[in-house]
């Protein structure tokens, strides 16, 4: 629980933290929120290649050697189109409106028709060249990008999310299970019997969007019917949540325990999936009303608390470690960007959701940690991964790839819980008082 343990060995407000200045450049405020929305799309503009977007490294040059990856592609897109209905001033130096738009354009057009997307069996590439397989993961960010898109009212974005929707109806979702499927070879005819979880915890997200844009409430109730299955896992154990099944949905604890640190299927429980779910819970929740799977306002907040307990300077640092045991102990001690980013988003929605205090003082601890460790004012962007000294290390997040999480933490405490952000933007002309 946020308030109970401070971090020990860290000394908030030193090495670069910005407090007890300026208000309205303290880490968290509505000033310094619009700073970081607007310098991460200055450094994810130089992601753009011919075949969608790649893969940046520290410095915000791309990567070279690595291939365009789905995932990636599809978050640069929702980016992009979020900046656009945002209506923020530019960076210096970063995209303007026209250039947002042109942005976010190219990436719908390298979705429909650029190599990721398979002409001839349709759906899409998880990476060119590389890996032909087609995984519920990107798919799901397919939806999400074309329902930003579509809301940005961009070119193709309507046709980008039909197909999209389209192709996880037909392949991806299982109607007798209430989820969602992982991989499939490219032409479709070999189901991989590895089930996860964060497919699906993206399918959530892709969703709840997806029926926002559409007005189609099976998107929603599909989100719905997927938060219920993932909280009774959680709640018989411990709250901490069973990332890998086999196909008949059976937990496999020790999977993966050989390759700890992998980057998508780590051994354990994943202590930022956990505070990302208790943000969708809240997000299900609201979208739902009564039509909302039972408790889970208090499952949102039971696995934040946990993640937070688990996670949250563990190891005697400041920092929310990697993944922990089925214990709560650490097993991999690397602090990611993209946990604390959740971790601040989903301190805002459950303040929000419950009115306990201790969330938002949460919430201001962590954004000043962020501050002080993750926000690189050298070279953009924030560091995606640091050792348990805080130190900026590469074992698992080499570069700096993504900036999907950290965009979306600074920005939801300008908007409502719900709809979802493209339609939240939409729905205020831009974020409010810019």
């Amino acid at each position: 629980m946020p308030p109970r343990r401070r971090p020990r060995g860290g000394q908030p407000g030193r090495g670069g933290v910005r407090t007890g200045g300026d208000p309205l450049t303290e880490p968290g405020s509505a000033a310094y929120l619009a700073e970081q929305r607007r310098e991460l799309l200055r450094f994810a503009a130089a992601a753009r290649t011919e075949a969608g977007f790649g893969w940046l490294d520290d410095t915000g040059r791309l990567a070279p050697g690595r291939p365009t990856e789905l995932w990636i592609t599809c978050r640069m897109t929702h980016v992009f189109s979020l900046g656009l209905l945002a209506g923020e001033r530019p960076a210096p130096g970063g995209p303007d409106a026209g250039e947002l738009r042109a942005l976010a354009e190219h990436g719908v057009r390298a979705l429909l028709d650029g190599p990721l997307a398979d002409e001839t069996y349709g759906g899409w590439r998880a990476t060119v060249p590389g890996d032909d397989d087609k995984l519920g993961y990107g798919h799901a960010f397919v939806v999400l990008a074309g329902s930003s898109a579509s809301v940005a009212r961009l070119d193709g974005g309507e046709e980008l999310l039909a197909a999209a929707i389209a192709t996880v109806e037909k392949r991806f979702w299982v109607e007798d299970d209430g989820m969602v499927v992982d991989r499939w070879d490219r032409v479709w005819s070999d189901l991989d019997p590895y089930r996860g979880v964060n497919a699906n915890m993206h399918a959530v997200e892709a969703f709840l969007a997806a029926g926002d844009v559409t007005g189609d409430a099976t998107w929603h109730e599909r989100a719905g019917r997927i938060s219920a299955r993932v909280v009774d896992w959680a709640r018989g154990n411990g709250w901490r949540v069973p990332e890998h099944f086999d196909e008949r949905w059976r937990p496999r604890l020790e999977h993966n325990r050989d390759r700890p640190a992998d980057p998508f299927q780590p051994y354990g429980a994943t202590v930022g999936h956990g505070l990302e779910w208790a943000r969708l819970l809240v997000a299900v929740d609201r979208t739902l009303g009564a039509a909302a799977p039972g408790g889970l306002v208090d499952a949102a907040v039971a696995l934040a608390d946990r993640a937070a307990e688990d996670g949250w300077a563990a190891d005697g640092q400041p920092g929310f470690v990697y993944t922990t045991d089925w214990e709560g102990r650490p097993v991999v001690r690397s602090r990611m960007h993209w946990v604390a980013a959740e971790a601040v988003a989903t301190a805002e929605v459950l303040h929000r959701a419950t009115g306990d205090g201790r969330w938002s003082r949460a919430a201001a601890e962590w954004w000043r940690w962020i501050d002080e460790h993750l926000v690189d004012r050298e070279n953009g962007s924030w560091r995606h991964e640091l050792d348990e000294r805080n130190r900026p290390v590469a074992e698992v997040w080499p570069g700096k790839p993504d900036v999907y999480h950290a965009y979306q933490a600074a920005l939801l405490p300008a908007l409502p819980v719900v709809p979802s952000f493209a339609s939240a933007l939409a729905a205020a002309g831009g974020v409010p008082g810019v």
